[in-house]
């Protein structure tokens, strides 16, 4: 588990679309993500590293019960 999050973290900073993608599927979260990224590249890194570890905590929050 811990490698996982680690793989999406780095993912999130250097290709952030691939990372929310593979956190959150095809949602507006995605959509957002590659229009901040295409963009300007910071922007959409931080919101990726945003997604990637708040919808995993809620992931496994889900998993849980």
């Amino acid at each position: 588990m811990a490698m996982e999050r680690l793989i999406l973290i780095l993912l999130a900073v250097f290709l952030p679309p691939v990372a929310v993608f593979l956190v959150a599927g095809f949602r507006g979260v995605f959509w957002l993500n590659l229009l901040l990224t295409l963009l300007v590249f910071f922007p959409g890194m931080v919101h990726a590293l945003w997604v990637v570890l708040t919808e995993r905590e809620k992931m496994a929050g889900l998993r849980r019960i």
